[in-house]
């Protein structure tokens, strides 16, 4: 490496720990702190102010112009599944039909049903209020605080692999679009590594961690209206729908004569295919009560106010890839790949590990990691579908304090923070080393 290679890892680590520094020491918003990340390293790396400036302005607006749809339309499908009662009508359902020892398994598959349209911060809201009101009505067995959590612990695996691995979930979402993969192959290769992944993340591991773990009363919050739940058919028929729309669009190309069909490029296209079940939501899930102002304020700004925290960290992230890209780091990745030869996968993951562990964020991870890595992708014709589920797995390494994500999970579950980490971040880290390893045996496969 030359001395300008050396300065710019500086200058990307440097910068970097200066958003970190801001975030949880300063206390400074994430969207302010990666963006004072973002011109250190333009700064420390020798770009002119104004190319730094450009290259903020460029990221921010890539991001959010090619995301920012996705991400407005999946959160107001989430308030609407949330409000009208449809998600707690499905999991309640699904959770009557089992004993107390299927009970696991069958919060495992809820969660990634349900997950699988929503946020993962979403799907956390929505779902384990439900999840531990059905762990409170389990038998007890002697040590009732860790039932709970063999109840709870499968409900998070299951949210937090899909968040990590399945598009159109924003992170792996982004990373399709940005390494060229194919979205259909993506969504199948995930949901082949997310279903083992979630098994050992969840009702496996469950059984080793939760031994011993005391259980403090939550703190639940439930903003449903007062409405009479929709028919859990069609509940099901709204969390599919977008999913069907990009599947069936993406598996009709392979039919011959229907590859160049305008129709299907349209369906498997996401914002669209969000649009459209958003718009079937309304009706389906709120009927007749779907004109009240009541209804329609409590729908747009359940959403609005989470998205708007949502797009400015992600779009801080997209300018800090930016910089990063402009000042020659893609490039100096994809020659030390080719120089020592270093597996393309466990580049990313250890890529989007060290944002993970540095911003907090798995989007703004994933966000980091795909923007440096295509000319290593380039370079080392590795399949860019399986360097994105490789990314997406690195991104939820280790929760630690700087995750929204840990403090939603302590509040809802009731762990301290020591008990926290013993669970959930070690879930979450089982994720992403077992998502790796999958991904590394799928690439001797296809």
């Amino acid at each position: 490496m030359t001395g300008d290679d050396i300065r710019l890892v500086i200058a990307a680590v440097a910068g970097i720990a200066l958003a970190i520094l801001l975030i949880v020491r300063g206390r400074l918003h994430p969207f302010l702190g990666l963006l004072c990340g973002a011109f250190a390293v333009g700064i420390f790396a020798g770009l002119p102010l104004g190319e730094t400036s450009k290259a903020v302005q460029k990221g921010v607006g890539d991001i959010v112009g090619g995301t920012g749809l996705v991400v407005a339309l999946g959160l107001s499908l989430g308030a609407m599944l949330h409000l009208s009662g449809a998600a707690a009508s499905l999991a309640t359902g699904a959770l009557r039909l089992t004993g107390p020892k299927a009970a696991p398994w069958a919060t495992l598959g809820i969660a990634i049903v349900i997950g699988l349209p929503l946020f993962f911060e979403t799907g956390l809201v929505l779902l384990l209020p439900i999840v531990v009101a059905a762990a409170k009505a389990l038998p007890d067995d002697g040590d009732r605080d860790a039932a709970k959590l063999r109840l709870i612990m499968p409900a998070l695996a299951g949210l937090g692999v899909v968040h990590a691995l399945v598009p159109p979930h924003p992170g792996p979402l982004l990373a399709v679009e940005a390494l060229n993969a194919s979205l259909g192959l993506t969504m199948l290769y995930g949901i082949l590594i997310a279903i083992p992944v979630a098994i050992l993340a969840g009702p496996v591991l469950a059984r080793f961690v939760t031994p011993g773990v005391k259980l403090t009363e939550p703190v639940l919050s439930d903003h449903a209206l007062d409405l009479l739940p929709p028919p859990r058919p069609v509940s099901l028929f709204i969390v599919l729908l977008p999913i069907v729309l990009i599947a069936a669009g993406e598996l009709g190309k392979l039919v011959p004569g229907l590859a160049e069909a305008p129709w299907l490029a349209a369906a498997s296209n996401p914002v669209l295919a969000l649009l459209i079940t958003n718009l079937v939501a309304l009706p389906l899930l709120f009927g007749r009560r779907l004109s009240e102002a009541a209804i329609q304020d409590a729908v747009w700004f359940e959403t609005m106010g989470a998205a708007g925290a949502i797009l400015l960290a992600i779009g801080a992230g997209g300018a800090l890839k930016q910089v990063l890209v402009s000042a020659g780091l893609s490039d100096l990745l994809a020659r030390v790949v080719m120089l020592y030869s270093i597996s393309p996968l466990l580049l990313g993951w250890l890529v989007a590990v060290g944002i993970r562990l540095a911003a907090g964020s798995a989007t703004v991870a994933t966000i980091t990691a795909v923007g440096v890595m295509p000319g290593v992708v380039a370079a080392s014709g590795a399949s860019p579908e399986l360097v994105v589920l490789a990314i997406g797995a690195g991104s939820v390494f280790f929760s630690h304090v700087n995750d929204p994500g840990f403090w939603l999970v302590k509040g809802y579950v009731g762990t301290t923070t020591a008990d926290t980490f013993r669970t959930w971040s070690m879930l979450e880290t089982v994720i992403s080393v077992a998502g790796l390893a999958m991904v590394v045996a799928l690439s001797y496969i296809v």
